[in-house]
Order: C-alpha cells, then structure tokens, then sequence
C-alpha cells in the first residue's frame, strides 16, 4: 500500500517543521513548501536526505500546482509574530487570504482533507474570559495587530465556505500561545524575547505593568492536538493550548530563576491593541478529541531553554535579526 502523502505549507517555520517530524514519523510522504521569508531551512534540514520527503521553495500566495495525489493538507503559511506581520503587512494579508484561497483550491482539486491553522488572535482583546470557541472576539481590523488578526478571520471564513459550497473536508485549528525548539528569539513574542535578553545578560523588557497574562503550550502538546484534529470529524474551530494561565510578571520570575541570572524587569508602554488576557477554554478539544495538554509549563521551559543555549552566537544573531 502506498504511502499517504500531505503538503505542509510553511514547513520551514516554528511549527511546520515540527509537523514534519510528526508526520515522518506517522510514515507519510511529507512535501514541504516554504518560501523562507520567516521559515527557516534549518529547522528542517535533517529531513533532507529522507527518500518520503521532499521540499518545495514556493510561496503560496502564487498558484499551488503539486503534481500527483494528495490525501492532507496543512496550511501553516503565515508570519505569526508582532515583529513579522508589522514589518511585513501586505504579506501577512495576502498569504492569510490569497495564500488561503489557494491552498483550498488546491485542497479541492485534489479531493485531499485540509486544516488550516488559524490563531488565538481572532478573539482579539478579548472581552470573554477565558476564550471558547463560541466568542466573536473583539477586534480592531485598522490597527496595527489588524493584518494578522483580520488575515486570520478571513482565514477560517473562507475554510468555512469552501467546506459548505464545495463540501471540502475542512479543520480549522485555533493556536494559543506555543513555545519550544525552533522558536527564533526576539521575534515579538514574549517568551523567545525574554529568554534571549537573560542570554544576554540584558533586562527583561516588561510591556504594561505586567498584569497581562498569557497561557503557554509546549509544541509537542500542540503537534498532537493538532494531529488529532486533523483525523477527526470536526469541522468548526477549535482550541487548542495551555490553559494554565501566568501574568507577564510572574513569567518573567520564572525565567530570571530558570536562567539563573540577576536581570531585572524595566516596563514599557503597553503596545496598541495587544491582549490583556489569553486564557483558551479546551473543553471541546478535551470532549471532542481526549486531548489536553501533557508538559507542564517548568520542563517545557527546561528543554527550550538548553535549546537555545546551544544555539552558536552567529545563529542567536540570525535568529534574533530577522528583518534588522
């Protein structure tokens, strides 16, 4: 019997790449497509010299043309931190919609299931606590967050429509906050951001007064919801994430004491638009596919943590540089 074979769109990022381990792993043929505007080779180049992968440098805003059969596709195509999707907006609008369009087009031609990863940003700063699935969220579409969070909206709306004009088989997962190798530092995100100040040796830069919060979920948690999403019958959104919820304050403790540094944390004017709380109700995800999360917040840390220290100063800068 051959092989089933899935495109995973943004293969080259965060948690494309972890995706493509997974789904090596579940013995697919697995075609990667990227085009390394935030992915990078690297997290994926051990899956080279695999004869049941393939990479393709493509960018899916442009037409998809995949020869042969496809049973999957997971359309992770998208700038998914502040420092991105600000420096990048049309980007981050066009692979959110076009990028979108085509991979479902693509998804409908060949009769393949696809999951789109949509993102907790669709419930905006929310006003609902903690997030179900059932929140419209609070969204300021001509914002500065506006080209990711209303990308990410018309993302799931357009899945939606594509599963109930052309009844193609759709997943729609929404991704809370997500940490663990691969992650490139100061990319926006907090967690990368303050692990890569106590690297070196600077102050953790607090936005607000720290009251914030956020709910953090180790990858390889996430990479199994997803998973099971993927194999499920659900149509509609769901969450999935971490709902052990940290103010910023607090979690910049955790990582002075974790990287044993004697950093202190200096505040900054709290960003326009930017969440007061991030917390996802998983209630569906645990009813509908026995899913929660696993690793607990101190030994997700723990293994990222070593990640990036073992990172070479040249790759810190790269990772940390982007778009500098």
């Amino acid at each position: 019997m051959q092989n089933k074979r899935i495109l995973i769109t943004g293969a080259a990022g965060f948690l494309g790449s972890h995706l493509c381990d997974r789904f090596i792993k579940e013995g697919y043929n697995v075609i990667a497509m990227d085009n390394l505007i935030t992915g990078d080779l690297k997290n994926i180049e051990h899956l080279f010299g695999l004869k049941q992968f393939e990479f393709l440098h493509h960018d899916v805003s442009k037409f998809i043309h995949v020869p042969g059969k496809l049973d999957y596709i997971l359309n992770f195509a998208s700038p998914a931190s502040p420092i991105d999707y600000l420096k990048i907006p049309i980007q981050t609008l066009k692979v959110g919609s076009l990028g979108t369009h085509n991979c479902l087009g693509l998804a409908l031609e060949k009769n393949a299931r696809i999951l789109v990863a949509s993102t907790s940003e669709v419930y905006g700063d929310p006003t609902v606590h903690p997030q179900t699935e059932a929140y419209w969220g609070n969204v300021n579409p001509v914002g500065p967050r506006g080209v990711y969070d209303e990308a990410k909206r018309f993302q799931e709306a357009i899945t939606m429509a594509y599963h109930t004009y052309h009844q193609v088989e759709t997943r729609i997962v929404r991704i809370f906050n997500t940490y663990g190798p691969r992650m490139r530092l100061n990319d926006g995100r907090v967690l990368p951001a303050f692990i890569g100040q106590a690297l070196r040796g600077e102050d953790l830069t607090v936005f607000g007064d720290g009251s914030q919060t956020r709910s953090f979920c180790y990858v390889d948690d996430l990479i199994e919801g997803i998973y099971r999403l993927l194999m499920s019958d659900y149509v509609y959104p769901v969450n999935i994430g971490n709902p052990d919820e940290i103010t910023i304050k607090q979690f910049g403790e955790e990582i002075i004491k974790l990287t044993e540094t004697n950093q202190k944390m200096v505040y900054k004017d709290l960003p326009q638009d930017d969440p007061k709380q991030r917390q996802p109700d998983i209630t569906l995800a645990k009813k509908l596919l026995g899913w929660e999360p696993k690793v607990n917040r101190a030994e997700g840390l723990k293994i990222t943590y070593e990640y990036f220290k073992s990172l070479s100063p040249e790759e810190l800068r790269k990772t940390a540089h982007r778009f500098e």
